[in-house]
C-alpha cells in the first residue's frame, strides 16, 4: 500500500482581486463567500480523509498565523505544522521550504500534495480521480500539476500544452503560456490540447529537491539555511527571516516546471475556480431566474445577470444588467462584470492615495487570538470600539503611553486587572484604565464578552501597545 499523501496548503498571499470583501489583513481564503465555511476551511476539508492523506503543512504569514489555527480549529481539522514566512517570496521558496520540512519527517520518498488555499472545487469521484492518476505519476518519477480542462475561452488563466501521452491520464508538458488575450484563448481552445494552469501540483519530493538544487540553486540555498534557523513559537515554525530574504522571488512554474525534463500534467475534468474575479463568483453562485447571484440584505427590481452582495447596508439594484455591486461595512465597489477582472487595478489605485489606501488594508473589523474589535467611531482625539473577547481568553498584560480607555460590558463577564488588582464586571458595568497604567482584560465565562472601548489621548494607533506578558507570543 502506497504511503499518506503530505497536503501542503499555501494560504499567504494579499487579497485584492475581491475587493471590498477582501483586503490585504484579510484575503479571500479566510472569508465565508455565500456559504457556512471559509475557502480556507474547505480546502482542508477536502484532505481529512486519514487514509489517503497526513494532516496537512500550512505555509502562510506571521500576520494569518493565528487566524489559520483559529479556523482549522473551529472545523476539528489537526494541523501537522504551520509555517510562517517572515517576507514574501513567491512559491518556488515556500515549496522548497515545505519539501525541506516533509523530507525531515517523512522522507525524501514521500508525495506531497500542493493545494491553493483560496481555489473552489467540487469535491467528487472525478477530483479524487484527477488526485489518483497524479499520484500514480509522481510515484513514477513525475512533477506533476494538475490541468484543468477548459470549459471557455478564459483570458484569467495561464495554459498548459499537453504533450506526449505517458499512460495513467498524464502527459509530458510541452509549454506554458501566459494569460492570453480574448482572441488568443479563443484559439487555443479551437486547436485543443489545452489545459487552464490550476496551481496545484502533486511532487515526489526527493526529486523535486533534487531538480530545485539544480535548476533553482539560490532557493534551495535560501530555503535550507532558513529552515536549518527556523525556531518553534508555540504552534508555529518561524523560518528565519536573513536567510529567507535571499531567495529569488520566483514561482515554481517559472523556477522549475517550465525548466524541467520531468514535468507532467494530468488532465482535470473537474469544476474548479480560482475565484479570481466577481464574475467567477458570479458563474459558481446560485443563480434565479433572471441570471442573479443575490447574498445578505439586497433587493433587486428589474434586474438580470448581476452579482449583489452586502451583509451590513441593505443595497437596492434597480433596471442594471451585467454588473457587480459588492458592499462591505466600509465600501461598495460598482462594476460592470466585464471588467472584474481588473479590480486589482482599482485597488493599487486606492492604496496609493492617502485618504483611501487604508480601505484597501483593513476591514473595520479586526480579528485576533482573543477575539477582535470593530472600529465604531473615530474622532479628533478620541475613537469607539466594539470589542469581543472569546469565552477563557485573555488580552496581554499591557500598557499605553498615549491613550486612556474607558470600558463599558455589553454582554457576559469580565475579569479587568488594573496595576495589582483585579476587578470583577457584569453587564451594564464599566471601568476607567488611566494613562499609562498596566491592565489585562479577560473572559473568564462560558459566553462570548461584548464591551464598548472608549479610547482617548494624543495618539490611538495599535502600535501604542506595550505588551509585558502575552500568551500568544506577540511582542
Amino acid at each position: 500500500m502506497s504511503q499518506k499523501i503530505i497536503p501542503v496548503v499555501m494560504a499567504g498571499g494579499k487579497g485584492t482581486r475581491l475587493w471590498p470583501l477582501s483586503r490585504s489583513t484579510a484575503p479571500k481564503q479566510f472569508m465565508d463567500l455565500m456559504g457556512k465555511k471559509t475557502l480556507f476551511q474547505r480546502t482542508l476539508e477536502r484532505v481529512g480523509d486519514e487514509e489517503l492523506y497526513e494532516a496537512p503543512i500550512i505555509l502562510t504569514n506571521a500576520e494569518f498565523r493565528f487566524l489559520v489555527a483559529e479556523q482549522a480549529r473551529l472545523i476539528d481539522r489537526p494541523l501537522a505544522r504551520i509555517l510562517l514566512e517572515p517576507v514574501a517570496r513567491n512559491t518556488a521558496p515556500a515549496l522548497a521550504v515545505a519539501a525541506l520540512i516533509v523530507a525531515r519527517d517523512f522522507g525524501e520518498d514521500a508525495i506531497m500534495q500542493v493545494l491553493a488555499s483560496d481555489h473552489e472545487i467540487v469535491e467528487n469521484k472525478v477530483y479524487f480521480d484527477s488526485v489518483a492518476r497524479a499520484r500514480d505519476a509522481a510515484e513514477k518519477g513525475r512533477l506533476v500539476t494538475f490541468g484543468i480542462t477548459p470549459t471557455e475561452a478564459a483570458t484569467g488563466y495561464g495554459y498548459i500544452e499537453k504533450g506526449e501521452e505517458l499512460g495513467g491520464g498524464a502527459f509530458t508538458v510541452k509549454r506554458f503560456i501566459e494569460k492570453p488575450d480574448q482572441e488568443k484563448a479563443e484559439r487555443l481552445i479551437a486547436e485543443g490540447g489545452y489545459l487552464w494552469n490550476s496551481g496545484m501540483f502533486m511532487l515526489p519530493v526527493g526529486l523535486f529537491l533534487q531538480e530545485l538544487r539544480q535548476l533553482a540553486p539560490e532557493v534551495m540555498d535560501a530555503a535550507t539555511q532558513a529552515v536549518s534557523a527556523s525556531k518553534d513559537d508555540l504552534d508555529f515554525v518561524r523560518l528565519d527571516e536573513e536567510a529567507f530574504s535571499k531567495a529569488p522571488d520566483i514561482s515554481i512554474d517559472y523556477a522549475i516546471f517550465e525548466k524541467t525534463p520531468m514535468a507532467a500534467v494530468v488532465p482535470s475534468p473537474i469544476e474548479w475556480s480560482d475565484l479570481g474575479s466577481w464574475d467567477s463568483v458570479w458563474k459558481l453562485g446560485a443563480q434565479d431566474d433572471d441570471g442573479n447571484v443575490a447574498d445578505g440584505r439586497t433587493t433587486l427590481l428589474d434586474t438580470r445577470n448581476s452579482l449583489v452582495l452586502s451583509k451590513d447596508i441593505h443595497v437596492a439594484v434597480q433596471g442594471l444588467s451585467d454588473i457587480a455591486v459588492i458592499a462591505s461595512e466600509d465600501a461598495v465597489y460598482v462594476g460592470r462584470m466585464e471588467d472584474s477582472q481588473n479590480v486589482g487595478k482599482l485597488v493599487k489605485f486606492l492604496a496609493s492615495k492617502k485618504a483611501t489606501a487604508p480601505l484597501t488594508e483593513t476591514h473595520r473589523t479586526s480579528y485576533r487570538p482573543w477575539g477582535g474589535y470593530t472600529s465604531v467611531l473615530n474622532g479628533d482625539r478620541f475613537q469607539v470600539k466594539r470589542l469581543f473577547v472569546k469565552p477563557g481568553r485573555r488580552l496581554s498584560l499591557q500598557k499605553h503611553h498615549h491613550r486612556s480607555e474607558h470600558w463599558i460590558v455589553v454582554r457576559g463577564t469580565a475579569d479587568v486587572t488594573i496595576g495589582d488588582r483585579t476587578i470583577p464586571l457584569r453587564e451594564n458595568e464599566s471601568v476607567y484604565i488611566p494613562q499609562g497604567e498596566v491592565h489585562r482584560l479577560a473572559n473568564p465565562g462560558k459566553i462570548l464578552l461584548e464591551l464598548i472601548e472608549v479610547q482617548t489621548g494624543s495618539y490611538l494607533g495599535e502600535d501604542d501597545i506595550i505588551r509585558i506578558e502575552d500568551e500568544f507570543g506577540r511582542e
